[in-house]
């Protein structure tokens, strides 16, 4: 069983980690019981945070001041980074709402194709019968005459 116990900063309280190599019933057991840590990952990132603030170099030790750039620029491209992603899950957020909307028209397209199918089957079937009717009505009316004449 390794455990280890480190405190980030003098006003947050202690976090402690403990784990084995050999015996997976601890893994069973933690997760059986419920978050006891609900405010974790808040308090990482603001421990991340306290720790990508570049600690004021010794100047008048060089190997201090080279570290001490190289911590800022670092910090700056974590910062950076971390803007950058926020922006790219900002913009996937609204494409996938766009997708859902896209999804939704094109499931009304779908049921309007599939109505214009069938009222369009619907009027070659009316037009037909009309057409039929026509026919009939005039031969009716041809019969009718000729027996009118005839008469």
């Amino acid at each position: 069983m390794i455990t280890s116990t480190r405190r980030v900063s003098p006003d947050k309280s202690e976090v402690r980690i403990a784990f084995s190599l050999d015996d997976t019933s601890d893994v069973k057991d933690v997760e059986d019981c419920p978050q006891t840590f609900p405010d974790l990952e808040q308090r990482l990132q603001a421990s991340l945070s306290d720790l990508l603030q570049p600690v004021p170099p010794c100047v008048s030790l060089r190997e201090s001041v080279q570290v001490y750039k190289e911590h800022s620029r670092m910090a700056r491209e974590f910062h950076q980074v971390k803007h950058d992603i926020a922006v790219l899950e900002d913009r996937k957020r609204k494409l996938l709402a766009e997708l859902v909307e896209d999804e939704k028209v094109a499931v009304e397209i779908a049921r309007l194709e599939e109505e214009f199918r069938r009222l369009t089957e619907e009027n070659r079937t009316l037009v037909t019968v009309h057409n039929e009717r026509a026919q009939q009505l005039e031969s009716l009316c041809l019969t009718d005459r000729t027996r009118q004449d005839s008469s």
